[in-house]
């Protein structure tokens, strides 16, 4: 692939959807699939929401260390052999879960799954950053496919782990093969992901071999005051939307919501994010500033709150259809950022820093909100929690303002 020829369009959508791969592995599977084994394992294991919430907050960090050591990897090793090598060991931590019982390997299995996530998440948005590049009229739709990939992942676990728990029922630890089959989606996912890998080495070869930066234009040399509020907006998101994803399904069963129902619920969230990619398109590709992140950290406290306000079946699927179809493009909205205000020299660094706060978010999110939901109000009262960080999150980011002097 060449810089002084650019491949059409349709090629260029291709390869999105194919890198899309990479956020289905990364948060579609290896993240939000525990909110629907969460309950059966706290029933099996006698958990407590504590611990529970635990698991998401070990996974969360093993994130952060992954954000942070991205960079170096990326620079060392070449960004489609990070992303190959995070998607290959996070399918095998993945099927680690299935063989533990006690509390301890099972928090050092989310660990080590977060820390290869986190490779692939970043790697691939960095690519995807790079294919917006190649059509900038298109960029807001070629990252919003590349997120909306994770749907695709939300999409597998919520037809296939209820699947594998009834095929499973009445095996002791049935939940293990949950695991497994989880574990397989990422195996072939991974495959997947070789042909978009191999196509965009080119342009990593290119950028690679661009002059040396000026010394404001060093990848470690971000304009961090410049962009506090986006990073803190973005740090807020990470604390409130993790709540949602992890103990939304457990709020539901104790709603009394049926299996069937949670599988739609669920189904339909994930395709609500793959349809986000074409929702806020334009907005992705319009704002310089924070007011994408505001909007969308809004609308994501309004989707938040719902189900802790009523059990009303109807509330409560427009609740899921808005978070799907809002949350992934929160994520896509930083990228956004990063590609309209830093020199690309110094977009993997913008990505990985956007990473880290949404990492250290989401480290406190799950097990704040389950100690509330250990406590009186239980669950519904965490959530209003997280649509609380949520709200504030928006303000701040509403205050960001584009960086001065950075691309158009």
């Amino acid at each position: 692939m060449s810089n002084a020829e650019p491949p059409p369009l349709r090629r260029l959508l291709w390869l999105a959807l194919a890198l899309s791969l990479g956020a289905a592995v990364s948060l579609g599977i290896t993240r939000f699939a525990y909110g629907l084994l969460l309950p059966v394992m706290k029933d099996d294991l006698g958990w407590r929401y504590t611990l529970a919430g635990a698991m998401n907050t070990a996974n969360a960090a093993g994130y952060l260390l992954g954000a942070l050591t991205t960079p170096r990897l990326m620079r060392r090793f070449g960004v489609a052999r990070v992303l190959l090598a995070g998607a290959l060991l996070a399918s095998a931590f993945m099927a680690a879960s299935g063989f533990f019982t006690a509390a301890g390997p099972l928090l050092l299995q989310r660990l080590l799954a977060g820390v290869a996530s986190a490779w692939v998440f970043v790697a691939g948005g960095l690519m995807a950053a790079r294919l917006g590049a190649l059509a900038p009229a298109h960029a807001g739709l070629l990252l919003g496919l590349y997120y909306g990939g994770t749907g695709w992942g939300i999409v597998l676990s919520a037809l296939g782990v209820p699947a594998l728990l009834s095929a499973a029922q009445g095996v002791p630890h049935g939940w293990a093969w949950a695991w497994w089959g989880l574990a397989l989606g990422c195996v072939v996912a991974t495959a997947g992901l070789a042909w978009p890998a191999r196509a965009l080495q080119n342009q990593e070869h290119a950028a690679q071999s661009q002059s040396a930066p000026a010394p404001e234009h060093r990848p470690d040399h971000l304009p961090w005051r410049g962009m506090a509020l986006a990073l803190a907006g973005y740090g807020l998101f990470g604390v409130g939307y993790i709540g949602y994803m992890t103990f939304v399904i457990a709020l539901l069963r104790e709603q009394g919501v049926g299996g069937g129902a949670i599988t739609a619920f669920y189904a339909l969230l994930g395709l609500a994010v793959v349809a986000s990619a074409r929702i806020w398109a334009g907005l992705l590709q319009r704002a310089r500033g924070g007011g994408a992140l505001a909007l969308l950290n809004a609308l994501l406290g309004v989707a938040t709150v719902l189900p802790a306000l009523t059990g009303a079946w109807p509330v409560v699927l427009a609740s899921g259809l808005l978070f799907g179809a809002v949350f992934l493009s929160v994520v896509a909205s930083t990228t956004a950022f990063v590609r309209h205000n830093l020199p690309a020299l110094q977009w993997a660094a913008g990505i990985s820093a956007f990473t880290i706060v949404f990492a250290a978010g989401q480290i406190v999110g799950p097990t704040v909100v389950g100690w509330i939901a250990d406590g009186p109000g239980g669950l519904a009262r965490g959530l209003v929690y997280s649509a609380a960080a949520l709200w504030l999150g928006a303000l701040l980011a509403w205050r960001q303002r584009p960086l001065a002097g950075g691309p158009r």
